[in-house]
């Protein structure tokens, strides 16, 4: 039960004078998330509602292709960085401990899997195999910035699929992009799955998933029959530092459009399995090592640019499956009122018909609920106040593009309300 006179949401009227992209001005906001630091953010009640909610589809799907979930430390020696040659990043954390012991914290975890599958395969028979984990990556971020799109502390999902050999590896790659394809399309995002560049990961090829809005600092290259590119990838490819809108590419024009990555995966090889000793014996006895791709998606981006995408010069209109609650409930009138009793009990009999509600029953004006109904955007909105008691209807109101919706009827059967309410919320995005 989750009433807003008792729930942590600090709204806020104005904005961080040093916010420029429309997710950090909104989410800071509509009370979703407080800074720390440079770069470190919390996640408030609300806001870390709509972080899992994209954590659950995620996870749904990755267990949907066989995924092993499990979890690995955020603190790791460095002498497995040092063994794969990337203890020399700039944003890699360095420390030592007490013992002078150096250490690593991890912005990412190939060193860590393959040293546990290197030590726990032995076989052709225990292959394939995919793994993934939901945990904290560290970063010394140079330019931290955009609220939670460019942080230095940051929760991922990182898979990891380990195949005998690169036909395998194609097959598990290509499971990916089925079950990546799957979780955009449920969050309601707009996106594209562009060619990527391996950049430190390594590997032979890569894929990124790309949101597209203003705030991002990609850049998407597009043709109309469908070639879809990260810049880097192009430029590259055309051997130039610049691109113009006049380029084409296999004879077409192309069109380029700033992004936010989300997710990436890439095709590893063996560029981890060899340094690390991640070796199997084939059906003949002969020692092999173990093919490799890594497959990432960052929760607090996918968040990010459904409020960029969006938003509205009202605030944050998410979409249904991303939704901190399906159903906002303002009571207009004061405690104790006839108007404010019948909230209650629309409220009662909302929760329980397990309808994921807030209900704002503060001793507010209609005008601030409003507005903070409007700032928070869950996808529909209920208001019960002296109209309704005349009426005995309650309004409706659709976040998304701010329209009134099918009265719901305030008295009888219950079952009735709930069905009509279930309906309503079903037809929208």
């Amino acid at each position: 039960m989750t009433r807003l006179s008792e729930y942590l949401l600090p709204t806020e009227k104005q904005a961080p004078s040093d916010a420029e992209a429309i997710s950090h001005k909104l989410m800071v906001r509509a009370g979703l998330i407080r800074q720390m630091g440079a770069g470190m953010w919390t996640w408030l009640p609300a806001g870390w509602r709509v972080h899992q909610r994209v954590v659950a589809i995620i996870r749904e799907e990755m267990d949907a292709i066989g995924a092993q979930e499990m979890l690995m430390p955020v603190l790791q020696p460095a002498d497995l960085w040092r063994k794969t040659g990337r203890i020399d990043i700039e944003e890699l954390f360095k420390l030592t401990d007490r013992k002078g012991s150096e250490l690593v914290l991890a912005m990412t975890h190939e060193e860590a899997v393959t040293f546990h599958i290197a030590q726990t395969v032995r076989s052709y028979r225990d292959l394939p195999l995919i793994v993934y984990h939901f945990q904290v990556k560290e970063r010394d971020e140079p330019r931290p910035r955009a609220g939670v799109l460019r942080t230095r502390e940051f929760i991922m999902k990182d898979a990891y699929s380990f195949d005998r050999d690169q036909a395998g590896l194609e097959v598990s790659y290509a499971r990916h992009v089925d079950a990546y394809d799957r979780i955009m399309q449920r969050t309601g995002l707009r996106f594209y799955r562009v060619e990527g560049d391996v950049g430190m990961m390594g590997g032979t090829g890569a894929h990124e998933y790309m949101a597209p809005c203003a705030a991002g600092e990609d850049e998407v290259v597009l043709t109309a029959s469908g070639y879809a590119a990260n810049a880097e990838v192009v430029r590259a490819q055309l051997g130039k530092q610049q691109l113009l809108p006049s380029d084409t590419i296999d004879g077409e024009q192309i069109q380029i459009e700033t992004a936010i990555e989300i997710g990436n995966i890439f095709k590893l090889g063996t560029r981890y399995s060899e340094p690390l000793g991640a070796r199997y014996l084939d059906e003949h006895g002969v020692e092999q090592p173990i093919w490799m791709a890594s497959y990432g998606i960052g929760p607090a981006r996918i968040v990010a640019a459904a409020v960029e995408q969006f938003a509205d010069e009202h605030g944050i209109s998410w979409p249904r499956a991303l939704a901190p609650f399906e159903v906002h409930l303002v009571g207009i009138g004061k405690a104790g009122s006839p108007e404010r009793e019948a909230a209650e009990g629309l409220y009662a009999t909302l929760v329980a018909g397990g309808v994921d509600v807030l209900y704002d029953d503060r001793d507010a004006g209609p005008g601030e609920k409003f507005a903070d109904a409007e700032l928070l955007g869950c996808p529909l909105r209920l208001t019960v106040g002296r109209r309704s008691l005349e009426s005995g209807q309650i309004e409706v109101q659709l976040r998304r593009g701010r329209r009134d919706g099918p009265p719901l009827p305030l008295k009888g059967d219950p079952q009735a309300l709930l069905a009509a309410l279930a309906e309503q919320l079903h037809d929208l995005p």
